[in-house]
Parts: structure tokens; sequence; C-alpha cells
């Protein structure tokens, strides 16, 4: 193994420049890598070698197995889930990350500088999206772990009104959460924070035709409570349609009630930066968090997201995560670190692509991604009503489109034709159930999309819908 390390170190330029070779043509052809495995391989049991094969050889052996197998997921055509792809800037800061190998800890005292650069990424990622400099915020690994972290910060907060230190003393009693259409991860951080998931209190919507939630409804709600103290998690974009919560009414509500605000705008929050759809923001610095994700529409590599809470809930974000039983770290008040302000303890440098993408294009860069996405998303709609095949089950508000095959006697037929269009390898698509119909999601996110890809997407379509006739 010596000898390996040794032989690895001596030729590590001529490793990487191996590396930054395949990388290269893997990027300059990802428009054309398949965007779905039709026949997965099965994986055999591996036993680890005794003495390894190095670097090299092992890149040998990863091209033979899984490099032929890699999906285009960052490629223009991938419309599954909601997945950015990385800008150029962005693997740059990202294999400088890597290379660095900081330890992104404190500001003052203990280490490298990393928390400052973390610091600065998060100053200009609110300047970005209109954002005043009265939130705190920090990286995380995406939007699961960041409604975790202000959902975890809002617990801390129901207890403190309630009389009880929830972080020290563990939860006793239910917590009030009210919400209308929210995330699954925002869901799945309520069972991770022992309130548990089914412990929700589900709001109507503003329409039959809306996600977003009814304020009147949510009012009457919390008259119900008689004053009890609860969380309020409100959609800044919901998954199937990209609906947005009024965020300006449920402000007027916060002036009458007292509540703790999060705002789940985890792709939908990059609204913002578009003069055009800027407005469906509007109200959301009101808010008590909010969480927003960079491996989205920033179009950072993966495990890239922030959250953001009110600087006057310090304390409790210390109160939640501190290393209580650490003093060579000193007070975490006084001694800013990220240990007793995140979940993690060790995190990589994950400020650094998004410091490098947002330093690299800037506000106007971003401005065209978003509205070209945008455009991207409502042409594609368009083709969608115009169709004699497919169907809008709801309209294309931002830069997600929902719809179903128009027939309603295929509806059984809706997985058949999405399984025929992925296996392709032209296009990914994601299904989804909406208003008691089975449906498809196209998210559009990615910088390198074009015109044309719309045009070759349904083009595709077409043929599936013709193939099932």
């Amino acid at each position: 193994m010596k000898e390996y390390l040794k032989n690895d170190s001596d030729q590590i330029d001529h490793i990487l420049e191996i590396i930054k070779n395949q990388g290269i043509g893997y990027l300059n052809t990802i428009s054309e890598r398949p965007t779905s495995v039709s026949n997965m391989p099965v994986f055999e049991k591996q036993n680890l070698p005794e003495q390894g094969f190095g670097t090299e050889e092992t890149l040998k052996i990863f091209n033979e197995r899984f490099e032929p197998i890699m999906v285009g997921s960052g490629g223009p055509r991938y419309l599954g889930f909601v997945t950015g792809g990385a800008t150029p800037a962005s693997i740059a800061g990202d294999w400088l990350a890597t290379i660095y190998d900081q330890n992104t800890q404190s500001t003052k005292g203990h280490g490298d500088i990393s928390a400052n650069i973390e610091l600065e990424t998060i100053k200009i990622l609110l300047d970005l999206l209109g954002l005043p400099d009265n939130f705190l915020g920090g990286f995380v690994t995406g939007a699961t772990m960041s409604n975790f972290t202000c959902l975890a910060i809002a617990r801390q907060w129901v207890g403190k009104e309630q009389g009880r230190d929830i972080a020290k003393d563990g939860i006793s009693g239910a917590i009030n959460i009210l919400t209308a259409t929210p995330h699954s991860s925002a869901i799945k951080s309520l069972s991770l924070l022992g309130i548990g998931s089914g412990n929700i209190t589900k709001i109507k919507t503003a329409g039959e035709d809306r996600e977003a939630i009814s304020v009147d409804d949510l009012e009457d709600h919390i008259i119900k409570l008689g004053g009890e103290p609860f969380i309020l998690i409100s959609s800044g974009g919901t998954v199937n349609t990209v609906d947005f919560d009024d965020f300006k009414a449920i402000h007027a509500l916060k002036e009458k009630y007292k509540f703790w605000w999060h705002i789940d705008a985890a792709f939908g929050g990059f609204a913002a930066c578009s003069d055009t759809y800027k407005h469906l923001v509007e109200g959301w610095e009101y808010s008590d968090s909010i969480t927003v994700d960079c491996h989205k529409w920033l179009n950072v590599p993966y495990e890239s997201a922030v959250f953001f809470i009110k600087e006057q809930y310090k304390t409790l974000q210390v109160e939640t995560f501190q290393n209580s039983n650490a003093p060579y770290l000193g007070d975490p008040l006084e001694n800013f670190s990220y240990l007793n302000f995140l979940p993690e303890n060790s995190r990589r440098l994950k400020a650094l692509p998004a410091w490098f993408s947002l330093m690299a294009y800037g506000k106007k860069g971003y401005q065209e991604i978003v509205d070209n996405n945008i455009t991207l998303s409502r042409q594609f709609g368009q083709m969608i009503e115009n169709s004699d095949d497919f169907k809008l089950l709801a309209p294309v508000r931002l830069n997600t489109v929902c719809f179903t095959l128009k027939d309603s006697g295929k509806q059984d037929e809706v997985g058949k034709f999405l399984a025929m269009l992925n296996e392709t390898g032209k296009v990914f698509m994601t299904p989804t159930f909406y208003h008691q119909q089975n449906g498809i999601r196209a998210a559009f996110v990615n910088w390198r999309t074009s015109e044309n890809d719309v045009v070759l997407i349904f083009g595709v379509m077409n043929t599936i819908i013709s193939q099932l006739k």
C-alpha cells in the first residue's frame, strides 16, 4: 500500500490530467449522454483487494464497470425531480474545495478561513435574493437538512414560549404544526426532530386549482389554538405546480399572532432573481427561517443548500446545536463557530462552488438562467395545451410543467408512457399524482437547456404516444 501511495503522490499531476481529460470529455458530450439506464446491471459482491491497485488501475476498473452507465443527470434534458446542472465556475470551486480540504468551523481562533468564505457567500446570496442582512445562514447538504435546521430552531422557540428547553430536556407534549402543501423533506424533518411526521394540521388550499395555503382557513385555525405557539410551514414554490403562499397576507397575520414562520423555498426562492417573477416572493423577508437549495436553480454540484435564520434567534440556534461539553471551543456566542450553529461538526467547504459561480456570473447571469428556464417551461406548457394527446394538470406558474394524457380513459397508461419515454434516454421526467390523476412532472432548472431541447423532447413524446395508439 505504501508503494502505491508514494507512486500516486509522485504521479499526481499525471493522474489529475487523466481525470481532467475524462471530465472534459463527459461535459462536452453531456447533451448526448443517456438520461437513464434501462438495463441496470446486477452488481456482485466484491472482495476488497489485499494490496490495492493504485489510482490509475482503479480508474480503469471504474471506467469498465461504472462509467458507461453514468447518466447525464446534469444535462439539458434531465427534467426529473428538480435537478440543476453544475456551471463551469461551480465545478472549479468544487474541485478546489476538495483539494484544499478545509473543515469549515470557526471565523476566529480555530484554524482556517473557510468559515469566513461561507459567511461571505451567505451575504452574496442574500443580496442575490433581495433578502435583508438580518438573516444568518449556513451551508448544508440539501433541502432536507436545511428544513431540519430551521425547524429544529423553531422547535426550540416553541419550547421557550412554553417555558421549557426542548434541546436540553427533550420533547414532552405536542407541538402545533400548521401547513397546506408541505414538501416531503419538511415532513421527514418533523419525524427526525421527534415532533412526528403525522402531527400536522392540514390547512385548506386557496382554491381547487391551487396548492397555496388559504389565509382565511389558516387564521381560523390560529384562532382555535387560543394563543398557543405554533410553527407554520409555508411554501415558496410547491413541487407539482410551483405555487406560492401569499407571503404578504401571512405577514399581516404575523403582526396579529405569535408563531414561527418557516418558508420552504428550495427552488422557488430563485424567482427573486427575475424582475418579472420576483413579486412571487414579496413579503418573505418577514419570515423567521427560509430553506433554499443551491444544487437546484443555482446550478452548483450536489450537496449544497443553505438555511436562513433571523439573527434575533442566534441564542436559540446555539442552544439547539451547541457542543456544550467542549470547553476548548470557548463561548459559543462570543467565538462564532459553525460547530455550535449547525447539525454537523465536520463539513467540507460547501460554500466554495456557490461562491465561484455567483462571482463568475453575477446577478445578470442568474437572472438570465432563471428567465430562460421559465420561458422554456411556458413554451413546453403551450405545446402541451395545443396537443391532441396531452393536457396540463395545472397552470404553468414558473418552471415546472405538470401534465398527463388527455384521454381520461388512458389514465392507467400514464406510467407506461413515462417508462417508455425515459427508456429512450433522450429525456427524463418523474411521475406525480395531482387532483386524483396520474401525472408527469418536467422541471426546467438547467443552465444548458435550450429551445432546441424542448422541441426534441416534445417530438420524442409524440413518437411514444403514437406507439401506444
